[in-house]
Order: structure tokens, then sequence, then C-alpha cells
């Protein structure tokens, strides 16, 4: 829903209804994630995408089906349908979508949910897609870390007002206390990984039933991406992590080359010791384990030190180093002088990137990004034309 909330906001505060379908399962070769959101504005705007093309048309008649009668639906699309061909799924992937209405009546939260995703506050959206009662379907529980919910609880509790963004998730339900409780509990779960999933529960939130299943999309803050070595390369590497969706920091001791003119496209441009840098962020929480470390000095003296405390931390999502296999090797062995064990070394990919024979920083940086996703989500960096089976990496299974 992200990348259509500015347009939905815009009709949401003007007092329009727009028919919202999300994207809440995908199984084989479904070209977008769950999350990927479709809107159907009041004057018959199409905005977002649930399938890059696929069943866009389809989407878009139910939207406005779902408009007029104001009753959710969970369509499921995919080639086995009678009808496959003619709403233009040929990928051979399936899709779950859930389209409800949107407008102040159906979800009057929106406002406060919208600015707590704008100010990087995270939170999770839980939405009931599939329940015996009909009743219960389109049912929203907006869920923040316990922490942040405490905080509200105790500034309702002594008559406080505004004094939390979460407050008003306090006065959602899906339904029961038991079902609210279940959902919140996982809610969070997912919420601290930053990551979206539909769970299944019984009808009263039964952790071990069935028959209720409500979808988690996760909103955390943008993952980071620190970037140690004011080079030419590190300006094209912060350009592509932008791009793919991370917080970007540029980080060297040297001021002169560490310069927000140098890097436009960074977030931030920090002058500092690599090192004593990342373990204050590791030390007010800011690295987690969608943290990815590119490390481009390739100069002992900056990225030993930097490399000692990325090595050493339990999660982060990617560690790599910049320089030739001889530097490599000397890095190696100053690394272990300094007390790194086998296991721990093994987490560095260096020299860094995939193999594309990259040469220009563009190029170098592209390979950096795919070797990124790669690990991410499974791939081995082969070429496509040349395999067989799914495209697309899933964590879901196989079949639904």
């Amino acid at each position: 829903m992200r990348e259509v909330l500015r347009d939905l906001m815009t009709w949401w505060e003007a007092g329009e209804t727009v028919g919202v379908g999300t994207v809440v399962g995908t199984w084989r070769s479904a070209p977008r994630q769950p999350g990927a959101s479709m809107l159907v504005g009041p004057g018959g705007e199409a905005v977002g995408s649930v399938s890059g093309g696929c069943v866009e048309g389809a989407v878009y008649e139910l939207g406005q089906q779902v408009m007029a009668s104001g009753e959710p639906t969970l369509q499921r699309y995919g080639v086995s349908d009678d009808d496959a061909f003619a709403v233009g799924l040929t990928c051979g992937g399936i899709l779950d979508v859930f389209v409800e209405k949107v407008s102040r009546d159906t979800f009057p939260e929106l406002g406060a949910v919208a600015a707590d995703i704008e100010a990087g506050r995270p939170l999770a959206i839980a939405t009931v897609i599939e329940h015996p009662d009909a009743a219960w379907l389109g049912r929203r529980l907006v869920v923040h870390p316990e922490a942040v919910d405490d905080e509200a609880t105790r500034a309702e509790a002594s008559g406080g007002v505004g004094a939390s963004p979460a407050a008003y998730g306090l006065r959602m339900s899906l339904g029961s206390e038991r079902a609210d409780a279940a959902v919140r509990d996982d809610a969070r779960g997912l919420l601290a990984q930053g990551r979206t999933a539909t769970l299944g529960y019984g009808p009263d939130g039964e952790r071990r039933g069935e028959g209720m299943r409500v979808f988690v999309q996760s909103f955390a803050p943008k993952p980071r991406m620190l970037v140690f070595g004011a080079i030419d390369f590190a300006a094209a590497v912060a350009r592509v992590g932008s791009f793919l969706g991370y917080r970007v920091t540029v980080c060297d001791a040297r001021p002169v080359f560490a310069t927000t003119s140098r890097f436009p496209e960074a977030d931030e441009v920090v002058v500092r010791w690599p090192h004593d840098y990342l373990s204050e962020e590791v030390d007010a929480g800011r690295v987690d384990g969608r943290t990815v470390v590119a490390v481009l000095t390739h100069d002992p003296k900056f990225d030993v030190p930097v490399l000692e405390v990325a090595l050493r931390l339990p999660e982060v999502a990617y560690i790599g180093a910049m320089g030739s296999r001889r530097t490599h090797e000397d890095r190696l062995r100053r690394l272990r002088e300094a007390g790194l064990t086998d296991e721990e070394l093994a987490r560095m990919s260096s020299p860094i990137g995939l193999d594309l024979g990259a040469r220009t920083p563009e190029e170098t940086a592209i390979s950096i990004a795919a070797e990124i996703i790669a690990l991410r989500w499974g791939g081995q960096g082969d070429r496509l034309s040349g395999l067989e089976g799914p495209i697309h990496h899933h964590e879901q299974p196989d079949h639904p």
C-alpha cells in the first residue's frame, strides 16, 4: 500500500470512496509480492498494480463492484481458472487479492496510519480477509511495537491526549478480545522482522483452529544501507541503494571527500571514523537484520576496524568489502590477527559483488546490488534463459 498511499490519502481527505485491491498471497511465478496494491478512484481512475499487468482489468472491475456493494471480497487468480486467459493471467502464478472499500467511514484511522508511515514510525495493519461470519470481513487492527502501545495505554489511563501516535489503534477490534490478543501478538513478531504475511486462526482467534485468515502488512522504517568510503564507487552504490528502497548513509573520516555535494542521493553523509560510527549506531539500536554494509575504502586503516565491528554483529543482512584478491588476502590476515574466527570471516562477501564483468562505478554498483538481492531471495545469479523452474523465489510454499 505504501506506493499508492499518497493518492489514497488525497481521496480519503476529500471524503471520497476508493476501491482498494491488495495482494495477500502469492504462489509460483506471481510477479508481485503481498502488500502490492491497486486503487480504483472515485472517478474511475486506476492507480498502482497488483500483478504487473496480468489481472489489473479483472481487479479493476471487482473494485468497482465492491465500491458499489460495500462488501469486501477475496478473489484468487490462477492459470487453473477457467477464465485465466480472459483476465490475462498467463504467467503461471497464483494470486490472492483482497478487494475492499476505503473511505472515512470504513477506515477512520487511515489519517493517523498515514502520518505514522510518513514519519517512519513502525506499524502493522491486520485485516480479516476470510471468516465464517461475513460481518468480520474487512475488520482491522492497527498494531505498533509493544513499547509504543504501552505508552499510549498509560497516556489514556491518565487522561493524556495526543501523547502517542499509537493511541488511536487501541480503540480498534477485529471482533473479540481473544482474536485481538492473538493477532496483535503475532503481528508484533512480523513487524519486528519487517515481514508481511497471512496468518490463520480459528473463528475466535484460536491458535490451532481454522476458518479465519488475517493479512498482516508491516510498515517498518526503510532498511539501512551503510556505505563506508567516500569514493566514486560509493556515489554509484548510494544511487542504486536509494533506488532499491534503502535509507543510505555514506560515512568517511575525510571531510574533504565526505560531502553532500558528492553524494546527493544519499540520505545522510557522515564525517566519522567508520568503526566509531558503526559502533554508535549499533548501540543506539539503529542496525538490524535488514541492514546491509558495503565497505569500499580498500584501505586497511579504515576497512579493517569497521569490519571487525560488522562481522561480530549477530544480525545484518549483508557485509561486502571491495578490493582485489590480493587486498582480500591481506584483509583476511589482518582480521584473523584481530581475533576474528573463520565463521565470522565467512559472513564477508569479498571481493564484493557478483561476477558481471563490471568495470565502471555504475556497473560495479549493479553487481553489488545484484549480490544483495540474490542473498535476500536465495538466487544464484545464473542466467534465467539457461534455467528451468520458477523465475521468482518466495518464502511461501509452492502451492496454496
